[in-house]
């Protein structure tokens, strides 16, 4: 562990801190919103020294099981990061995620990337017109954000998020996890239990890397 990677933990705890009062006073969306409004990389995973997130997204890409894909999404794809890593592994890929703010952000990266789209949606009002459409699927540091949160949500999260996927269609799920006693990490493992015991899926593949887990499923 680095002394840039304790600031990158730091930094993204602030942001988690405010993004909790911000909801309290304004709502969900709006909270994202005011996050990305105040800083459009509230987390600082574009600061040069922070090189954590960086390894992570390319690990999770790295992970992604070798075959063509057409269609791709990122679900809470903030200002698309993730997103545009995705671009030469399908045909088409599209990031929602819940702020316009971070949208509006992600769209201006892209503009050279023509296979690469970004709209606003919330992950727990999605349009029954996106059902079906993929056969890769990123859900990547997005759970546990999720308000409420019990375990009935996650199992009700993880069958609407299947619909998504067409038959055989790929889940990479990712969340950070450091030590089993952690509260943050026990909420991490209770997102990953929710989508390996699900009817949907078939869990794949399990990998523990340096605090983050990375689950790989199937839609079956």
């Amino acid at each position: 562990m680095s002394f840039w990677d304790i600031r990158f933990w730091l930094r993204s705890a602030r942001a988690d801190a405010d993004l909790k009062k911000f909801r309290a006073e304004h709502g969900a969306a709006a909270a994202f919103d005011k996050l990305y409004a105040d800083n459009i990389d509230p987390w600082g995973f574009e600061v040069p020294q922070f090189s954590y997130q960086r390894r992570k997204y390319q690990t999770i890409v790295s992970l992604i099981p070798k075959r063509h894909y057409e269609h791709a999404l990122d679900l809470g794809c903030g200002v698309g990061l993730l997103t545009q890593q995705l671009a030469d592994k399908a045909d088409q890929v599209l990031g929602l995620d819940v702020s316009t703010v971070a949208i509006q952000d992600a769209r201006t990266r892209v503009q050279n990337m023509p296979n690469v789209g970004f709209e606003q949606a919330d992950v727990l009002n999605l349009s029954n017109d996106l059902d079906g459409r993929f056969d890769l699927l990123i859900v990547a540091d997005v759970l546990y954000y999720l308000q409420p949160m019990s375990d009935q949500v996650l199992k009700e999260t993880a069958l609407r998020l299947r619909r998504l996927l067409k038959p055989g269609g790929i889940c990479v799920l990712a969340n950070h996890f450091f030590f089993e006693i952690d509260p943050d990490s026990r909420l991490s493992r209770r997102i990953h239990q929710a989508f390996t015991w699900s009817p949907g899926f078939g869990l794949l593949h399990d990998y523990r890397r340096a605090f983050y887990l990375v689950s790989v499923l199937e839609a079956v």
